[in-house]
C-alpha cells in the first residue's frame, strides 16, 4: 500500500478519505503525524488554495499529498463567502457568527440559491507539473431558520429542495452520497485508479 499525506488535521476527512482511497491502494496519513504546520491559503480560488496546501505537505514529507479546499457559494452574494467560508465573520473561526452574518447579508435578497464546492488536489511530489484535480458541487438554497443537529458549518441553513431537508437533517450516509466532497472524492478515486 502506498502512503500519502492528507494536508488536513480534520479527523472526519481523514476517516472519509482513508476509506475511499484504500480501494486504490493508498494509506492516508494526517499531516499532524509529521508535525507539519497548516499552509497559508492566500488565494481567491478553491483550486489554488488546495494546490498550495498539497504542495506544502508534499514538500515537507517527500510523500504524495492530497488537499481539499471547500466552501459555500451564494448566488445573491456574488459567490461569497466562497474561499472565506470558514472565516466569513472574521477570526476566530465561528460557525455561529458565520451563519449570523450569512443570514444578515441575505436579509433583503429574494434569491437564496447556493452551492457547496469541494476541490481536491493530489500531487505525486511537491513540484508535480500535472496534479490530479477533482471537483464536486452540491446545490441547494439558504433558509433563515436552522434545522437539524447533524453536519457543521452552514449545514443547518442549507436546504436540499428535492429532499425537503437541510444538510444537518440528512443521515450521514445520504449526505456523503450526494455531497460536494463525496462527489469530488469519487471522481478523484476514479482518476487515481486509471
Amino acid at each position: 500500500m502506498k502512503q500519502l499525506v492528507l494536508a488536513s488535521n480534520n479527523a472526519g476527512k481523514l476517516r472519509e478519505f482513508g476509506q475511499l482511497l484504500a480501494s486504490v491502494d493508498f494509506e492516508v496519513l494526517p499531516q499532524a503525524a509529521f508535525n507539519i504546520p497548516e499552509a497559508e491559503e492566500p488565494h481567491c480560488t478553491f483550486v489554488e488554495n488546495a494546490l498550495a496546501k498539497a504542495r506544502h505537505a508534499a514538500r515537507a514529507t517527500g510523500l504524495p499529498a492530497l488537499a481539499d479546499d471547500s466552501g459555500l457559494c451564494v448566488a445573491a452574494l456574488g459567490g461569497a463567502p466562497g474561499v472565506l467560508s470558514a472565516r466569513y465573520a472574521g477570526e476566530p473561526k465561528s460557525d455561529a457568527r458565520n451563519n449570523a452574518k450569512l443570514i444578515a447579508d441575505l436579509a433583503s435578497k429574494p434569491d437564496r440559491r447556493a452551492h457547496y464546492v469541494a476541490v481536491l488536489v493530489f500531487v505525486r511530489h511537491a513540484d508535480d507539473p500535472q496534479p490530479i484535480i477533482a471537483e464536486g458541487e452540491f446545490h441547494g438554497e439558504i433558509i433563515d431558520t436552522p434545522r437539524g443537529e447533524g453536519g457543521f458549518g452552514y449545514d443547518p441553513y442549507f436546504l436540499v429542495p428535492d429532499r425537503g431537508l437541510t444538510v444537518a437533517e440528512l443521515p450521514a450516509e445520504e449526505k456523503h452520497a450526494i455531497s460536494h466532497r463525496g462527489k469530488a472524492l469519487r471522481e478523484l478515486v476514479a482518476k487515481l485508479g486509471r
